[in-house]
């Protein structure tokens, strides 16, 4: 019986947005790429994108050889779980697709396996080249294609990253290959065309820096509960007043502060009041830096939402796609509307020192965009009440991280 490796992937660039998926027959003896397939789909998610991809896959597959053992690798960790059996499918959107993708081969010849992301180059080349065809008004075309010529070069140039998560060879690895893959973003966020990697021209100006302040201590925030925008939008704690007292004096101290902006909610609006009235500025409110919606979750712990809401967290948690219980907020989501922020004040404080008063969330997504991380660095990251972390802006489009969680302030 052939052998097939199936590697399928798909993206959104606005989620929902314009969607496009890709997706690769290998035979698993030679290594031998024996069928492409990538289509731009209109505007889409990211899940209907991917199972879109799966689907064109396990059909390239059965055409090839209906009787063929099928192994198929995808880097979302929803479908995987969802077509092999563990996780519950309960968004109406991916019922039938996930029944399309179970009735094209027989159950005993397919095997779900998450890889990540840096693995399945080939069919998220193959994606992007949809999505881009789609931009033009186009379809993808076979012949066009350079999926294949990357995944190869990429695969000869790059180690596999070795060692548990976490491990610095595996961290090192992992860097190597995001320089290599040429600071690829993802698709799931819109945003301009990526820059360059390196130092560049030395004329750039003076770049613009966001100074990211997140807001003091309320009282749910010792008790690490989940508190976004759908909450009950509580004050600062004294604790928290003490603290945005400190960051005040701090960055008085310094003089370079030139505008504060603030998310909208209360406790960050205390934070930047404090400030802003130490240095004698305004303080302008940005909708977009307000933090995640976590809908049910809102007020909980995170074992209060494991043991309520189990089967939703572990989605969670595997997809920036999905959103908490309830009608909460995805990362992917929170992402689209941080960036356009930044964005905004990028183009309202050319070469200025802006403090940005904001969440976890916000704070972690700038910080992730500008190292050009993947979504799932934002578990990644530790960012303490009323902590300070800095992002340098340039004109050639790219960024530098100066700071992250800095609370020698508060000592």
């Amino acid at each position: 019986m052939p052998k097939f490796v199936v590697e399928a992937d798909g993206g959104s660039r606005g989620n929902p947005g314009p969607a496009g998926y890709g997706a690769v027959v290998i035979d698993a003896v030679t290594g031998e790429t024996l069928a492409e397939a990538a289509e731009y789909i209109g505007v889409a998610t990211n899940n209907v994108a991917e199972y879109k991809g799966l689907i064109a896959g396990l059909k390239a597959a059965r055409t090839l050889d209906p009787a063929a053992d099928v192994h198929v690798r995808m880097d979302s960790k929803l479908v995987v779980e969802q077509m092999s059996g563990r996780w519950k499918i309960k968004h109406p959107d991916m019922k039938p697709l996930a029944a399309e993708a179970a009735r094209i081969l027989p159950a005993g010849q397919v095997r779900y396996e998450w890889i990540p992301r840096e693995k399945n180059k080939h069919a998220d080349r193959l994606a992007n080249e949809a999505m881009d065809a789609g931009k033009k008004g186009k379809q993808w075309e076979p012949s066009r294609s350079t999926a294949e010529l990357g995944a190869r070069a990429r695969s000869a140039a790059t180690p596999a990253p070795q060692g548990p998560p976490g491990d610095a060879a595996a961290g090192a690895a992992k860097a190597r290959a995001a320089l290599a893959a040429s600071y690829e973003l993802s698709a799931a966020v819109p945003e301009q065309a990526a820059p360059p990697v390196g130092w560049g021209s030395a004329d750039l100006g003076t770049p613009a820096t966001f100074v990211l302040l997140r807001h003091g201590e309320t009282v749910l925030t010792p008790e690490k509960r989940f508190s976004g925008s759908g909450g009950s939008d509580p004050a600062l704690s004294a604790v928290g007043r003490r603290q945005a007292d400190a960051v005040a004096t701090a960055l008085a101290a310094r003089g370079t502060i030139e505008a504060v902006v603030s998310s909208p909610l209360l406790r960050c609006r205390e934070t930047a009041d404090a400030v802003a009235t130490r240095l004698g500025l305004e303080v302008s409110v940005e909708d977009g830096l307000r933090e995640t919606d976590f809908g049910a979750w809102e007020g909980m712990t995170f074992a209060e939402v494991r043991e309520r809401y189990a089967d939703d967290l572990s989605a969670w948690l595997a997809s920036p796609d999905v959103a908490p219980t309830g009608g909460g907020e995805s990362f992917a989501s929170v992402t689209t509307r941080v960036a356009a922020t930044r964005t905004t004040l990028l183009a309202r404080h050319p070469g200025r020192t802006v403090l940005v008063v904001t969440h976890v969330t916000p704070v972690k997504t700038l910080v992730r965009l500008a190292l050009g991380a993947p979504p799932e660095s934002l578990f990644r990251m530790e960012l303490s009440a009323a902590s300070l972390s800095a992002v340098a802006y340039y004109a050639d489009g790219n960024a530098s991280l100066r700071l992250l969680n800095d609370t020698s302030h508060l000592r």
